[in-house]
């Protein structure tokens, strides 16, 4: 668990982390790099699940090694059922993701992290988010340093 506390906001409990694959942890079906040693620093103290429709099929191979939770998401209604999973998780979760189907997540995230990397964010999901980070290594170093992440939030 990844306890945080921003003053004039909330206290926060992360258990989880909920993250979209292709265009926030890897570009054209490659792990970004960087991002492995993040996750792998990560998982001692929080869960990580990535959601993906697979697009590239390459979803099993990136992340056959590393101490995360692979879920295949429909290509269906993506927004509604990255935002069911992430509501079905028990205790808080972080959400990170840079495309339109994962506003719905990152808004109902306890904090909604927009990834702005070589593929763009969409609009809306960097107005449902709580911050907006340049690229997904400064995502997860909010977490593996939340002073960055209280410095950002307080009132």
């Amino acid at each position: 668990m990844i306890k945080i506390r921003i003053p004039g906001w909330k206290e926060i409990s992360l258990f989880h982390l909920v993250l979209d694959m292709n265009g926030t942890l890897t570009l054209d079906g490659r792990l970004i790099e960087g991002v492995e040693g993040n996750l792998l620093s990560l998982s001692s103290n929080i869960s990580i699940h990535i959601l993906t429709a697979d697009t590239f099929g390459t979803a099993h191979e990136v992340f056959r090694d590393l101490p995360v939770s692979l879920d295949l998401i429909p290509g269906k209604d993506q927004i509604r059922a990255k935002e069911a999973f992430l509501q079905g998780l028990e205790g808080d979760a972080a959400a990170m993701g840079n495309g339109r189907n994962d506003a719905g997540m990152l808004g109902s995230a306890a904090v909604g992290i927009a990834i702005l990397g070589p593929e763009g964010a969409a609009s809306q999901t960097v107005q449902a988010s709580d911050v907006v980070v340049r690229g997904v290594n400064d995502g997860l170093g909010l977490l593996l340093n939340p002073g960055r992440l209280v410095a950002t939030l307080r009132r």
